[in-house]
């Protein structure tokens, strides 16, 4: 045989493994919730189901809310840890979560009633680390079992096999995870198609007047978020309540919760909604020291969208920019844990100022729905050092994110 053959036979071989591809396994994955007003908590059932099952599962508990965590087998729990070691082909653990959840002032973030049930998913599965075989995948799904004349509303698409049940998205992670808020029971929504984003709006019954108010302010200015952000998300769900829920906004995944009494927009012309929208579309979170720019990007844009959608003025706009400077001055620094009032304030001028910056170095070439983009790209951690990276990419040394910090003071 010449060496040409078994040059040409290896080259074969090497091409045959390359075009093979590696095999992957899936298992079932259900998060089962049974929830009633007669009981202070859902009864949890995490079920897997397959061939091959994920070595190890560890619960990261809040032991005050997640209760008599049990399984048939493989289960170890030391305070606010669950490890458990499924053995399949089919295995269950069971927990109870306490739905309601008061906080200081005396309001509830989480709270069921009689008649209704407003939590979020991602507390009632808690987060979870996995450990599973290369190429083992889970096709999650949620579903509630719910007194018989409940409705049910979440951020995910219902399935067609039975009521209250939900397949679960969870891009890039090992173990699907229920996220995003969650409204159950007697309610009333109004849906609609907005920009390609399939939105519900929904409250419990007698709550809802202004449902349709809501839905067209979406109408209106969700068009111009997803401007900024084509990445946001294809479905929202926004749930509101009055009292006693606690009167804000706060933002989940494909989802955010808005006190019945908020005013889509407010006196000083800020939206809260267009705030938790922002938060929604961006899905970032600051790192050390860097939640300024989480909350002065949604504070910026909770204004910003208003004007470019037409609904504020040059003038009133102006008015709006000139407010939170003269409230900025009451904030010290930026560099605080927690960004709220005057320290958001600050960071929201930053960001204007940052934006004209931009446009002045390339020549209205680049503004700051450029750096925004860049930043929520990975939906992820955010810090100040990846923001200088950004502006050194879109205008070189022309813009000092520094010096614009330090011309703040």
């Amino acid at each position: 045989m010449t060496l040409r053959f078994y040059i040409t036979s290896l080259l074969s071989l090497l091409l045959l493994s390359v075009a093979v591809p590696a095999r992957t396994a899936e298992y079932e994955l259900l998060y089962r919730a049974t929830i009633s007003p007669d009981s202070e908590v859902a009864r949890v059932e995490i079920r897997l189901n397959g061939n091959k099952l994920p070595r190890r599962l560890v619960l990261h508990l809040n032991p005050e809310r997640h209760l008599k965590v049990r399984s048939d087998a493989g289960l170890t729990v030391e305070d606010d840890r669950a490890t458990w070691k499924p053995k399949g082909p089919q295995a269950s653990l069971h927990y109870d979560f306490v739905i309601s959840e008061q906080k200081a002032s005396g309001s509830y973030d989480s709270l069921l009633t009689a008649d209704w049930a407003i939590l979020r998913s991602d507390k009632l599965i808690p987060p979870i680390t996995v450990s599973v075989a290369k190429g083992l995948t889970a096709r999650a799904q949620l579903q509630f079992e719910l007194p018989s004349d409940w409705s049910s509303a979440a951020p995910y698409a219902s399935t067609s096999d039975s009521k209250h049940h939900y397949e679960i998205v969870d891009p890039g992670r090992l173990l699907p995870r229920p996220k995003g808020w969650l409204i159950l029971g007697n309610i009333t929504s109004r849906q609609d198609v907005i920009a390609g984003v399939d939105v519900r709006v929904a409250a419990p019954a007698g709550q809802g007047r202004r449902l349709q108010d809501t839905l067209a302010f979406l109408a209106w200015t969700l068009p111009d978020v997803k401007a900024v952000f084509p990445g946001f998300p294809d479905r929202l769900l926004v749930v509101t309540a009055g009292k006693p829920m606690w009167r804000g906004g706060l933002s989940g995944t494909r989802s955010l919760f808005m006190h019945g009494d908020r005013p889509l927009i407010s006196g000083n012309r800020t939206s809260s909604m267009i705030h938790e929208l922002v938060h929604v579309a961006t899905g970032i979170n600051g790192g050390k020291d860097a939640d300024w720019i989480v909350e002065g990007l949604a504070e910026y844009y909770a204004a910003n969208i208003l004007w470019r959608s037409g609904a504020l003025s040059d003038l009133r706009y102006q008015q709006t920019l000139d407010w939170k400077e003269e409230w900025a001055g009451e904030a010290d620094t930026l560099f605080v844990k927690r960004s709220s009032g005057p320290v958001t304030a600050r960071a929201a001028v930053f960001m204007h100022r940052l934006h004209l910056a931009l446009q002045e170095a390339t020549d209205d070439a680049a503004g700051l729905d450029d750096v925004a983009r860049e930043l929520a790209r990975d939906r992820g951690r955010v810090s100040l050092s990846q923001l200088q990276e950004i502006v050194h990419a879109l205008a070189g040394n022309k813009v000092d994110v520094d010096a614009l910090i330090a011309g703040l003071e």
